[in-house]
């Protein structure tokens, strides 16, 4: 059985901080509280922070890329305007068994 159901499509959402950190610190707690809503929700397969923190991935999951715009415009970082986000869609044609 596949962790991603029939139907749904993946997406890598890069985020790139568009302001500097002291002003990313202030927001943090509220995406932090979106990011657990998204897995709660079973949008998200994986994220965290790049390295060097100069912002995060998120893998996720949806129906479509119009549905994951409208669920990551909801995020407190893109509502606040302090981060650039960049969702590319793509097929996973290869994976590793029980994805």
């Amino acid at each position: 059985m596949s962790l991603i159901p029939e139907g749904l499509n993946l997406f890598v959402i890069d985020i790139t901080y568009a302001v500097p950190f002291e002003k990313i610190e202030p927001v943090l707690a509220p995406h932090m509280d979106f990011v657990k809503k998204g897995y709660a929700e079973g949008h998200f397969l994986m994220s965290g922070p790049k390295n060097p923190r100069s912002g995060g991935v998120v893998i996720a999951m949806g129906t479509s890329k119009a549905e994951i715009e409208a669920l990551m415009a909801q995020d407190p970082f893109a509502r606040e305007g302090v981060v650039t986000m960049e969702i590319t869609e793509f097929s996973a044609s290869n994976r590793v068994p029980g994805l």
